[in-house]
């Protein structure tokens, strides 16, 4: 099967090439794929794609005219699929079942930790030669609130964590487990989670449900000066809305992992509002 790898980074080359055991001819291609790259997968039987290509129903057209009968995504997401044109054009669409849960638990512990203990700041003065901690001390995690927003596999993990630094958790999530209330975590409506939790970190999934969760309204809600982390979707976070949040002091810290329009739009966007952001 000829495959055209889309959003190709040199972890993709090596790994997809060691675990190409049945010989498939892979084309790696280092652009996304989007309107103007799509021509690139003319004459592969398969395009391999990740979560910022964009696989809306012109592309999906384009794609099955040009002979593909398969999107293979290399990532548990699929928001950014067009299923139903997908459906109507006989393009089969698999994607990868589930992450590592426990690495994305981790690194969302990770985030809040550098976040609270300026870690990335303490780095950055120790190589100056600048041992002071003025503006480095964090808090103790210890008896706080933390509230998870999805509690499946990587909720769960980060709940388990979550606790053992001693923390109380709160969860909200539309399909409540038994596993979550084993590891002493409480269930409560997302409205209560906001205004009384110190941490928040969301691993709930991007559907139209939870595009833009995170709003001026529900900011409004948070315990001013909270740490939010995200590592699901960026589009779980409206931006601007986080970033006023940020002006305001009612979001103290901010740890993300995605964000929206990772093209470099929000990136533009929030560089700006830091400049007049002095916290």
């Amino acid at each position: 099967m000829n495959v055209a790898v889309f959003s190709s980074k040199p972890y993709d080359i090596r790994f997809l090439n060691a675990a190409n055991l049945s010989g498939h001819h892979l084309k790696f291609l280092e652009p996304r794929l989007t309107p103007e790259t799509v021509p690139l997968a003319a004459g592969h039987d398969a395009v391999c794609v990740f979560v910022h290509d964009e696989l809306n129903r012109p592309i999906l057209e384009t794609l099955a005219a040009q002979g593909c009968r398969l999107v293979a995504l290399r990532c548990a997401g699929f928001n950014n699929v067009d299923l139903s044109a997908a459906a109507q054009l006989v393009l089969t669409v698999t994607r990868v079942p589930s992450y590592s849960p426990a690495s994305v638990a981790e690194f969302a512990v990770g985030l809040l930790l550098t976040l609270n203990r300026k870690f990335h700041r303490a780095y950055n003065r120790v190589r100056e030669s600048n041992f002071s901690l003025d503006g480095l001390v964090g808090f103790d995690l210890e008896h706080k609130t933390v509230g998870v927003i999805g509690t499946g596999k990587i909720g769960q993990i980060f709940t388990r964590i979550m606790r053992g630094f001693d923390c109380e958790v709160f969860a909200s999530d539309p399909y409540e487990n038994d596993i979550m209330t084993g590891l002493g975590a409480r269930y409560v409506p997302l409205e209560t989670l906001l205004a009384r939790s110190d941490i928040i970190s969301l691993h709930c999934p991007l559907i139209p449900a939870t595009h833009h969760m995170i709003n001026p309204r529900s900011v409004a809600q948070l315990k001013p000066g909270m740490t939010l982390i995200n590592t699901s979707r960026g589009a779980l976070i409206d931006s601007n809305a986080a970033i006023d949040g940020i002006k305001s002091g009612q979001i103290g810290a901010l740890g993300l992992d995605v964000y929206e329009e990772e093209s470099g739009i929000f990136t533009k966007t929030f560089q700006k509002a830091l400049s007049t952001t002095t916290s």
